[in-house]
């Protein structure tokens, strides 16, 4: 029996939609992968920083996850755009299929581009509020 065959369309969208939880790597590398249970650890973390810390501000509770998000979506563009031999090679080597990248995959792409900017930069201009004013802008 041959095993199954990924889909590198299918792996870029749970990246993008459940990124932050690792689900693109279980869905790729097994219910084992190391990266994917480091982000699946940024869900206890977020509650550790609200346990311990519970007069922080929301930002820094949720951080954990919002940056596991962003690695998610970084991990998306890398799943997409990755050539479809070196997709096929690296994840459907004994599958006998081949992967096709079609016009799906690229309006996927754009929208984790623009999902991506947008958590980024209002990551970090939350996170410099923050340190530098104290909030005072939000």
């Amino acid at each position: 029996m041959s095993p199954s065959h990924k889909n590198k369309t299918f792996a870029s969208f749970l990246a993008l939609i459940l990124g932050a939880l690792g689900a693109h790597r279980f869905y790729l590398r097994g219910s084992l992968d190391k990266l994917g249970l480091l982000h699946v650890a940024s869900l206890p973390v977020a509650g550790l920083v609200i346990g311990l810390v519970p007069e922080a501000n929301w930002f820094f509770k949720i951080l954990p996850l919002v940056v596991s998000a962003i690695v998610g979506c970084i991990e998306a563009l890398v799943i997409g755009l990755m050539p479809d031999e070196k997709f096929d090679a690296a994840f459907n080597a004994g599958s006998g299929r081949k992967s096709e990248s079609n016009w799906p995959l690229a309006v996927l792409l754009v929208c984790t581009m623009l999902v991506a900017a947008t958590m980024g930069i209002s990551t970090l201009a939350r996170l410099f509020d923050l340190l530098s004013t104290g909030g005072a802008y939000g």
